[in-house]
Parts: C-alpha cells; sequence; structure tokens
C-alpha cells in the first residue's frame, strides 16, 4: 500500500523504515531488497548497532523520486 507523501504527519516524514517497512510498500522480497543494496541500487541506508538497517522516510522518498525522473 503507497501512502501518499501529501498526506502524511510530520512525525512520518521524519520517521525510520524498516527493511520490511520497504518491502511491504514495494510489493518485493527481502532478498530483491538485498540484491538492489548489493548492486548499490537501493536507498540509503543506516546500519544500527545492532546490524538492522533503517532507511530515513526522507531519502526513501528521494530514491523514489529518482527513480520516477528516470522511467
Amino acid at each position: 500500500m503507497r501512502i501518499d507523501p501529501t498526506t502524511r504527519s510530520s512525525s512520518q516524514v521524519h520517521s525510520w523504515l524498516t527493511v520490511d517497512d520497504i518491502c511491504a510498500e514495494l510489493g518485493v522480497s527481502r532478498s530483491t531488497f538485498h540484491d538492489w543494496r548489493a548492486k548499490r541500487r537501493a536507498p540509503k541506508c543506516t546500519k544500527l548497532p545492532n546490524g538492522s538497517l533503517r532507511v530515513r522516510r526522507s531519502d526513501y522518498d528521494r530514491w523514489l523520486k529518482g527513480l520516477e525522473d528516470e522511467a
């Protein structure tokens, strides 16, 4: 389910997404996301001390916009 960025609250705009959040929103598997990362085609990720990955919502939105511009 894609969320319209114009209807997001301030806290959602500045939030962090998990890999599962991104995969669910895009309808792709975790292995696909990790393949994109390996090929440097995924949004910018931050690795937490426990090894989990997070993506800033703003980075994710910018990444999606870049994909639209390339299409």
